[in-house]
């Protein structure tokens, strides 16, 4: 048997945080392995993710039939080495983000007895924040992965659905639900997720990772959308979110959006149809009441009820609507920031408007999963109250490692290089989504990031069958550049591509705003008509689009 290396006094804590203390004897029978990538690192699981031995509560003193085997997730730690702690408080059958709804007791922020820690995973928060383990597992329906960190000052990554398998999990929502990450680092985020990641036959919902970056996701993100207006913050948020844009600047290109889609989509998840999920997930251990079940939660998942067939159609259809519209912010854009919460609420308040309170929390994650993103919330400085602040990134399905690389900037923790091929700058019908971006995918190329020409670039429409932009060097254009997306073709690619571009445009040496050069797309200033001039929209695609 394993020898099990001493761990962390789990019960020193002054709130309630675990659920279950693991013995060595427990520990021992989990026959975590002697070596691996995570070798001796001791973490902690959410009680509503199995521990073989161990009943699985999902904070309901009901549920006491210890679990037969252990969740994937939990399995992969084990056998990378990690040792278990025990088993952690959380808002009851993960319907909260306030980590209050819990006959165990309620948790709060590490940074103040006063603040609700977030939830649903608050006792797998606090441990990591306390300093009893390093790395904690969770969940994330609605935002569980994410407001306990932001409100405890940690980086929570919620990987794309099902790119880490739920088997073994206390379903909440299942198509919705994902097995997150707390840790103090994004290398120990992007270590564990290694470990995590890959489907699993017993998780319907799982999904491998395609083996290359989808179309669309770049393999170096340095553009980050932010909302085009102010947002529903309370003061002290709405200062340190002012601070956080300014240190993004320093970490990305900031480009304004709407963000109006992504919010109604947030509001669909409690406000509409979906809510029917839970009721089918988990709703028989809600009958009959009694004093082990949280009041609130059995209201909120029990209203279900009145929940029609017709009801869920017509919001999978608006949600449809809503997804086609939010995604195209990922065309001119790598990822989304926004804050992770409005507030900060004091257990008192949510006490008092238990439903109203908790639901203002999931104003900007609500949305996440039903819009089919990959989300990572990382500390973005301290309120002038002396509580954290925490900002999320987001990004399409599978962009989980270059959305791991910005989180990792904006940390000011080291990012490895990307390997590249050979880079080829493109600005108009090689685009993404434009008409000749398939003749770079079918030669193998793949989008290395969005970029902008350095400074002095113009922009002309030249003539011929298709409509495509050339670019003219040391012309006196704009300071900011113009807007090209840098592709990664094999070594032999940019030989194939060039029979194909059509005077007067050729390949020549393009210089890039962050001071890199690559071939890219160039005209001869002697060939473009000035009244062809399209510069001043700054680009070819926000030309097509209001040209």
């Amino acid at each position: 048997m394993t020898a099990v290396r001493p761990l962390p006094a789990a019960a020193d804590l002054d709130q309630p945080a675990f659920i279950h203390v693991l013995t060595p004897e427990e520990v021992a029978a989990l026959e975590p392995a002697a070596d691996g990538p995570l070798a001796g690192l001791s973490f902690a699981v959410k009680d509503n993710i199995d521990v073989a031995g161990v009943p699985t509560t999902a904070a309901c003193p009901a549920r006491t039939e210890p679990a037969a085997r252990s969740a994937v997730a939990v399995r992969r730690l084990l056998d990378a080495g990690a040792l278990p702690v025990g088993k952690t408080n959380m808002d009851q059958f993960a319907t909260g983000l306030v980590g209050a709804r819990s006959p165990y007791g309620a948790c709060s922020s590490v940074f103040s007895a006063a603040h609700v820690s977030g939830g649903s995973s608050s006792g797998s928060a606090v441990a990591v924040a306390a300093g009893v383990v390093p790395l904690a597992l969770g969940t994330d329906t609605a935002g569980s992965g994410r407001v306990p960190a932001a409100f405890n000052g940690l980086v929570g990554m919620k990987a794309t659905r099902g790119l880490v398998p739920t088997t073994g999990v206390l379903p909440a929502a299942p198509s919705l639900d994902c097995v997150t990450t707390f840790t103090r680092t994004v290398a120990l985020a992007r270590a564990a997720l290694g470990v995590l990641a890959g489907p699993d036959p017993g998780d319907p919902w799982s999904r491998p990772a395609p083996p290359v970056l989808p179309p669309g996701v770049a393999a170096t993100m340095r553009v980050v959308a932010v909302p085009d207006g102010p947002l529903d913050l309370d003061p002290p948020h709405a200062a340190a979110w002012e601070a956080a844009l300014a240190h993004a600047a320093t970490v990305a290109r900031l480009v304004p959006v709407d963000v109006g889609a992504f919010l109604e989509a947030a509001r669909l998840l409690y406000g509409g149809p979906f809510l029917a999920e839970r009721l089918a997930a988990f709703g028989d251990q809600l009958e009959p009441d009694g004093p082990h079940l949280d009041p609130t939660v059995r209201r909120i998942v029990l209203g279900a009820r009145g929940i029609g067939g017709a009801d869920v159609y017509r919001g999978q259809q608006r949600l449809a609507e809503l997804r086609q519209e939010a995604m195209r912010t990922f065309v001119g854009a790598d990822a989304l920031l926004l804050p992770v919460t409005p507030g900060h609420p004091t257990l008192a308040e949510v006490a008092a408007d238990p439903v109203g309170a908790n639901a203002r929390l999931g104003t900007y994650t609500n949305m996440v999963n039903l819009l089919d993103l990959c989300a990572v919330a990382v500390p973005a400085g301290m309120r002038d109250d002396g509580l954290p602040f925490g900002v999320q990134l987001l990004a399409p399905a599978f962009a989980d490692g270059p959305l791991l690389d910005v989180a990792a900037r904006w940390c000011g923790e080291p990012v490895a290089e990307v390997p590249v091929r050979s880079l080829v700058a493109v600005a108009g019908a090689h685009l993404t989504g434009e008409p000749l971006n398939p003749q770079l995918v079918a030669l193998g190329g793949r989008l290395h990031a969005r970029a902008r020409t350095a400074g002095g670039y113009r922009m002309y429409r030249v003539p011929g069958p298709l409509p495509r932009p050339g670019l003219v060097r040391d012309a006196g254009g704009p300071a900011g550049g113009l807007e090209v997306e840098v592709w990664d073709l094999p070594a032999a690619g940019l030989g194939e591509l060039l029979p194909t571009v059509a005077a007067p445009l050729t390949l020549g040496p393009v210089e890039l705003d962050d001071g890199g050069v690559v071939p890219g797309f160039l005209t001869d200033p002697g060939g473009v008509d000035p009244a062809s001039d399209i510069t001043a929209w700054g680009g070819w695609r926000a030309y097509r689009a209001g040209g």
